[in-house]
C-alpha cells in the first residue's frame, strides 16, 4: 500500500507595497506556520512537511525575508500586517491553528488578540514570552549590535535587525495584556537554553529570564500547556520531529 504525499500550491499576496509568497499543502485542519525574524518558509520546510501529514499547512515569508520583496518598513506592526494580509487572502473554510516561531509567536498572539474569531488555537515555539525584565539589558546592547551585523542578510541591515530586537523586547514587556484577550487553547514549546548551555557570559541570565517569563505567564494563565525541549533557540530546525509530534498530540485532543 502506497501513501500519496500531499501536494502543494503557491500564491502571491500583495500587501502594503510588498509581495508575499505563500505555499499551501496537506490535508486536515488548516494550520498557518508563522516564521520568525531572519527565518523563512524554506528554513521551516522540514517542520512544514511533517505537519502536512495531518494538516492543511500554510507557510509564507515575511517582508524582506526569503522570496518576499523588500519594504520601506521593518517593524512589528508591519510584520503583523503581513500575517493579517495572508490570512485575509486565504479565506480559509475554518479558523486556523497558528503555529508561530520566535517573532512569529508574538505575531500570532497579537493577531489572535485583535481577531479572536479568526483563530482556533495557538502553538507558540520559543517566542511571545512575557519577560519580567528586558532581555537586552544595557550591558547586552554592544553584543547584540555585533550579532545583528552577523545576521544582516543584505535585505535587512544590521541596524534594522538591531532596532527590531529592541522593539521585540518592548512588545514582550506588554504581551500579558494581549494574552488576556486570547480565549483559545495555548500551547508553548520552549527551549531550556535559549542562549546556549554555556555557564559563562550572558547565557545564564538569559536562560533564567526565559524560564521566568514562562512561569509568569503560567501564573497568569494556568490553562497554558508548556513543553520544554533540551535545546537552544534553533530548536525549530534541530528538533523539528519532536515539535511536530507535540503539535500533532496537542491538536489531536480537539
Amino acid at each position: 500500500m502506497t501513501t500519496t504525499e500531499p501536494t502543494t500550491s503557491t500564491l502571491t499576496v500583495h500587501h502594503d507595497g510588498v509581495t508575499i509568497p505563500v505555499t499551501r499543502g496537506g490535508r486536515g485542519r488548516p494550520l498557518v506556520l508563522v516564521p520568525g525574524l531572519s527565518s523563512t518558509q524554506a528554513d521551516l520546510a522540514e517542520l512544514a512537511e511533517l505537519l502536512r501529514r495531518d494538516h492543511d499547512v500554510i507557510t509564507f515569508d515575511l517582508r524582506g525575508h526569503g522570496l518576499a520583496s523588500t519594504a520601506d518598513r521593518y517593524t512589528f506592526a508591519a510584520f503583523l500586517g503581513d500575517l493579517g494580509a495572508v490570512l485575509a487572502e486565504l479565506a480559509l473554510p475554518e479558523p486556523p491553528v497558528l503555529v508561530g516561531y520566535s517573532l512569529g509567536a508574538d505575531l500570532a498572539v497579537h493577531h489572535a488578540a485583535e481577531h479572536p474569531d479568526a483563530v482556533a488555537e495557538l502553538v507558540l515555539v520559543d517566542g511571545a514570552n512575557p519577560l519580567p525584565e528586558p532581555f537586552l539589558a544595557d550591558i547586552d546592547l554592544a553584543w547584540f549590535r555585533e550579532l545583528a551585523e552577523e545576521q544582516a542578510t543584505g535585505t535587512l541591515t544590521a541596524e534594522e535587525i538591531f532596532d527590531l530586537g529592541v522593539e521585540i523586547d518592548v512588545v514582550r514587556s506588554g504581551i500579558l495584556d494581549r494574552y488576556r484577550k486570547v480565549d483559545h487553547p495555548i500551547t508553548l514549546i520552549m527551549s531550556t537554553a535559549i542562549a546556549g548551555d554555556s555557564g559563562e557570559g550572558r547565557a545564564p541570565r538569559h536562560n533564567r529570564l526565559w524560564r521566568a517569563g514562562v512561569e509568569r505567564l503560567v501564573r497568569e494563565r494556568p490553562d497554558v500547556t508548556t513543553h520544554w525541549l533540551d535545546a537552544d533557540h534553533r530548536l525549530v530546525f534541530t528538533h523539528a520531529p519532536e515539535i511536530a509530534r507535540i503539535v500533532r498530540r496537542t491538536l489531536d485532543r480537539c
